[in-house]
């Protein structure tokens, strides 16, 4: 599991506890790597406590902050695994809502957590204005990315081992544009993807700030859509 952080030390321990009580209780084992995006906070400090009383637990300290897409890339890529899921740190999506993806990965090697499908629940939405400039952005997405993706955008996807590899490898895009890119990627090289409704909830303190990440993810998109699949697919050597 890998879990980008930056700056989170408000939530980070609470949010550790809770995957480690719930994955503790399963059948299969397990590890967590923190993936720490230049925070400037006591988030590090933190972990590295947290950490020292748990092997399970493993945190990468990346310098100078790049955006969340190069930390979630460097997580999934590095990290040890027969399945790789990456989740927001502040369990927007419940860490039990893995067991919803399980299924799905039995036909496919990837399963993402969506919200607008009519089995999600919405605990507790967001603001309205996030919400309709999420889906302005997402049909946007829909139309020159992924479609039939109803939600790229939600942070909890789950990938088996080499396909993450394979995927990651091969993304650029350091912010939020990430999760289109990968899926794109994904299928341009052919891999399905089965996209399933989770609870989630609104979760204050994102680092999105919509009135200059939409725009800036939405230019990404079109970049990507011109460069097509044969510059996607070029695996990054740097």
């Amino acid at each position: 599991m890998v879990i980008p952080a930056y700056n989170e030390a408000a939530r980070i321990l609470p949010t550790l506890e809770r995957v480690r009580e719930y994955l503790t209780a399963q059948p299969y084992t397990w590890t967590v790597t923190v993936v720490s995006d230049g925070s400037k906070d006591e988030t590090n400090e933190m972990v590295r406590h947290f950490i020292t009383s748990d092997d399970r637990f493993r945190l990468i300290e990346s310098v100078p902050n790049r955006g969340k897409g190069f930390v979630v890339r460097r997580g999934m890529v590095e990290c040890e695994g027969e399945w790789k899921l990456f989740s927001d740190a502040d369990l927007a999506a419940p860490i039990e809502e893995i067991e919803k993806l399980w299924p799905a990965v039995e036909n496919a090697p990837i399963a993402i957590g969506s919200r607008p499908m009519r089995e999600s629940r919405l605990e507790k939405r967001q603001p309205l204005y996030r919400e309709m400039l999420g889906r302005l952005a997402n049909k946007l997405i829909q139309a020159l990315a992924v479609p039939g993706i109803q939600d790229t955008q939600c942070g909890f996807k789950l990938f088996r081992s080499d396909v993450a590899e394979d995927v990651f490898s091969r993304c650029k895009l350091n912010g939020f544009s990430f999760d289109f890119e990968s899926l794109m990627i994904a299928r341009d090289l052919g891999y399905e993807i089965a996209e399933v409704p989770i609870r989630w909830s609104h979760q204050e303190g994102s680092k999105v700030v919509m009135w200059r990440d939409v725009p800036k993810s939405l230019i990404d998109l079109v970049k990507l859509r011109l460069l097509g699949m044969a510059r996607r697919l070029a695996k990054d050597t740097t």
